[in-house]
């Protein structure tokens, strides 16, 4: 299926915000950006205001367009809303879960990322931290709230895609990832889905780990580490 050119504009600027082409605090020229891509402003305003309902850009009424800041009530929220909504996917469709499979799938992806962190990978670290969290939010058929998780995935790690990192932190989450197995083979379905949300995407438990995370990042991009 083809893309719109709206779709197009959205992706194109969406990798360039995971590059870190585009930084936080930036005003984006519409004119300017208009005449790079060859494109009439229409599709390329509808792909921003996509942006901004998602919380990557403001629109600021004569100044521009502002490639968002992630600030530290933004990452609280976040894990606030992550946390609620994947707690209510395992609690609404925890007989599915429990099962064989999807247990062994839950092994399989946190012993990935062990793997991974012992290489210092971080970038396969996290497909298969996502792929993990997936096993469950895959068992939901509520789009709405997928797409809304992701989104704030997104606008925590990947825009742009840091390059720190904090293995103690990385380590600690999969050992979280062990109690939460562990619980869903128990059959808790209430403790695992507290677990999930009043541990694992607490940003009060976590909150040692995340500005950890975001100093070292940022230290690491302002020193040019690729």
């Amino acid at each position: 299926m083809t893309k719109s050119l709206r779709e197009q504009v959205y992706d194109y600027l969406r990798r360039k915000l995971n590059a870190g082409e585009l930084k936080p605090g930036a005003f984006l020229n519409l004119n300017e950006l208009s005449a790079r891509l060859g494109i009439s402003k229409t599709p390329l305003r509808e792909a921003l205001i996509q942006l901004e309902l998602e919380g990557f850009v403001v629109f600021y009424p004569r100044r521009g367009i502002m490639v968002n800041p992630l600030t530290k009530k933004d990452i609280r929220h976040a894990y606030e809303i992550i946390g609620a909504l994947e707690a209510s996917v395992v609690l609404c469709n925890f007989e599915k879960l429990r099962s064989d499979e999807n247990v062994r799938k839950l092994r399989e992806e946190n012993r990935l990322m062990r793997e991974a962190l012992e290489r210092d990978d971080f970038d396969t670290f996290y497909e298969h931290n996502i792929a993990f969290h997936n096993v469950y939010l895959d068992l939901s058929d509520n789009e709405t709230l997928i797409k809304t998780v992701m989104t704030l995935k997104s606008r925590l790690y990947d825009f742009p895609r840091r390059k720190g990192f904090v293995k103690e932190w990385e380590m600690r989450s999969t050992e979280e990832h062990d109690a939460f197995i562990k619980l869903i083979e128990d059959g808790d379905a209430k403790g695992a889905a507290e677990y999930m949300r009043d541990v694992h995407w607490s940003f009060a438990v976590q909150e040692k780990y995340i500005h950890m995370y975001y100093a070292e990042a940022e230290a690491a991009e302002n020193q040019g580490v690729k």
